[in-house]
């Protein structure tokens, strides 16, 4: 589901502009298609070896909505043509990332089940098969999606880590609407799975760090290896820009905005002041960046080849 970027100009359900759109798509009409992206992105981090797996990318429109719920419309026009981006969509990254520590191979995050995962991890060299542990961040459809192939889990051969918080906050909805997933996808793995808090660590040299605010128990990860670290952050924020630039802008998909606002902003000036790296599961892929000030708010800078090893 990876789209080029003539698809993504020209398809009508990303863009419904009218004749300057039109106008653009006739100067396109001739040009040739940008070959696909990879799928797969390694990174070093000391003894670690750390891989972003692509599982899907796609346009989406009405992102005022999304990521400006209380701001005005002209602000939200300022800021994202200030950032050269247009107000009116926005593409969509879905990026696992898989880190093998030596001793394991941990899957964060499972896509949103339409095989894009093992597509990501049969190019970087792995199969489903191989995964010792999977954790998940939340239980998001788009992070629970790729837990089960036809039925049967779609990683046979591992454990499974997620918060206490989370887990038990969608356990006291129905299994129905919002939860329906988490019925079908993760209550079937129940028995294999662990269940951490804020400070827990999965494996050796990875760190539960609580950012509660876009679901109930939502986790972001630390990872430390030979005196660096990184930084998973999950859906802390689900666009490089607007989420950034000021957390306290409310984004739709968060469950509790005001307490999803102070965990952005605590975590990011965490990742600003100390330099870390991190890696977003919504960030333009590869998903990997750094944090820097900007104003009352922050930046996106992103990875070039800084963690190449």
């Amino acid at each position: 589901m990876t789209l080029t970027r003539r698809t993504a100009l020209l398809g009508g359900a990303a863009l419904p502009m009218a004749a300057a759109t039109a106008a653009r798509a006739a100067e396109h009409e001739s040009a040739p298609a940008m070959p696909p992206m990879p799928h797969a992105r390694g990174f070093q981090l000391g003894d670690f070896a750390v891989t972003t797996l692509l599982d899907g990318s796609l346009p989406r429109d009405g992102v005022k909505d999304i990521f400006g719920v209380n701001v005005d419309d002209t602000t939200f026009r300022d800021v994202s043509a200030a950032n050269f981006i247009p107000a009116d969509m926005a593409q969509f990254y879905f990026t696992p990332t898989l880190v093998d520590t030596g001793a394991e191979l941990v899957l964060f995050d499972t896509g949103l089940g339409q095989g894009g995962i093992t597509r990501a991890l049969a190019e970087a060299g792995r199969t489903p098969d191989e995964i010792d542990v999977v954790v998940l961040t939340h239980m998001h459809g788009d992070h629970i999606g790729g837990l089960m192939t036809d039925g049967a889990p779609t990683f046979a051969n591992a454990r499974y880590v997620t918060g206490r918080a989370e887990y038990d906050g969608w356990k006291a909805l129905p299994d129905s609407g919002p939860a329906k997933q988490m019925a079908t996808h993760v209550d079937p793995l129940a028995d294999k799975m662990t269940f951490i808090e804020d400070g827990d660590s999965p494996v050796s040299g990875i760190t539960a760090m609580a950012a509660f605010g876009h679901t109930p128990g939502h986790m972001t990860y630390m990872l430390e290896s030979a005196g660096q670290q990184l930084v998973l952050t999950a859906d802390l924020a689900n666009h490089y820009v607007w989420p950034f630039q000021d957390p306290d802008w409310h984004t739709s998909f968060d469950s509790d905005k005001d307490a999803a606002s102070a965990s952005r902003r605590r975590i990011l000036a965490m990742l600003a002041t100390e330099r870390v790296p991190m890696i977003g599961y919504h960030m333009p892929f590869p998903a990997a960046g750094f944090v820097e000030t900007r104003g009352e708010g922050f930046r996106f800078v992103p990875v070039g080849y800084q963690l190449m090893g």
